[in-house]
């Protein structure tokens, strides 16, 4: 079953969650690293199973992985073999299914529906580490990106995730090299999110209401939108790829401040919109599933679910 309209055919706004590494570096954990949050993997696992826990408890259905940066070829860098590194993308999947059950046990309630577990499925631009997640710039064939994303995707889908969250892809090639790793398991279900460089094209110049047209005859994939991208630029990007699909859209972009690959800091200023200000924008004009990428908190999670709860 489609676990998107699943729960859009009884409430009317899905909230995701917020970013994942800005959380872990609240509890102590150091994050400059090639491997990024999915270091947090070997060394505490316990934190992020809380933050997730945190994310539920501010009103989140949804859940995202710490699988974004997992990777066969960044943990061989690291010393870490292949079987050590599907064990970790499985865990990554392990935590969040354990942080829901456990929060929905306590805390289940007819007013929001049994949040989901999307796993993480990050462009190889993060395995790169250069940024390069936000301009597409990498050669590889469709082949080569199939081969790069199949084991993860067999992995946190055999770790029990409900649906793939396919987020920060840089350019239509790899959507499509997705899509077709997809095919493999007909059962599965999952989101593409794009990260976009203004309000029309996504990071590689494609524009993006042409990638929803394309990912609209495919039904696994069940959510199509923007992530990690300046809050400013969003609403329009949704209006022009709603008028090219009819597939669910979903938004979670970034505080609006800028990244710099090489120091692997944030900087600049946040938008001077407030966050829930921005996500009403967004879902007047169509998406469905809303929530925070870098930088966000659970208090603008929070802020979301205030527009349905």
């Amino acid at each position: 079953m489609n676990p998107i309209q699943h729960i859009l055919h009884t409430h009317p706004l899905i909230v995701l969650d917020g970013a994942l590494a800005t959380e872990l570096e609240r509890y102590g954990c150091d994050l400059n690293d090639s491997l990024w949050s999915a270091k947090v993997l070997v060394e505490k696992p316990e934190a992020i199973k809380q933050v997730h826990k945190d994310y539920f408890a501010a009103g989140a259905d949804c859940a995202i992985t710490a699988s974004y940066q997992t990777t066969i070829e960044g943990f061989a860098k690291r010393g870490i073999n292949k079987e050590e590194a599907i064990r970790l993308m499985k865990l990554s999947a392990e935590l969040a299914i354990e942080a829901r059950d456990e929060f929905w046990q306590t805390n289940q309630t007819n007013t929001r529906p049994k949040p989901l577990v999307a796993g993480s499925v990050g462009p190889y631009g993060a395995y790169l580490a250069d940024g390069s997640e936000y301009t597409g710039d990498y050669s590889l064939t469709e082949e080569e990106l199939i081969g790069f994303h199949r084991p993860r995707i067999k992995a946190l889908l055999e770790a029990g995730v409900d649906l793939l969250a396919c987020e920060t892809i840089p350019s239509l090639q790899e959507a499509k090299a997705i899509v077709r790793v997809l095919k493999e398991f007909p059962d599965a279900y999952a989101w593409v999110s794009f990260s976009a460089k203004d309000e029309e094209h996504i990071s590689n110049g494609t524009v993006a209401a042409a990638c929803a047209e394309w990912l609209s005859s495919h039904e696994q994939v069940v959510a199509v939108g923007i992530n990690c991208t300046p809050p400013q630029y969003v609403k329009s990007l949704i209006k022009s790829m709603k008028a090219k699909t009819k597939t669910p859209l979903l938004v979670y972009p970034n505080s609006g401040e800028q990244y710099d690959p090489t120091s692997k800091t944030w900087g600049g200023v946040e938008a001077e919109q407030s966050y829930q200000c921005f996500a009403s924008d967004w879902r007047q004009a169509g998406a469905q599933l809303i929530g925070g990428c870098c930088r966000t908190t659970p208090e603008d999670i929070e802020s979301i679910t205030k527009l349905t709860r």
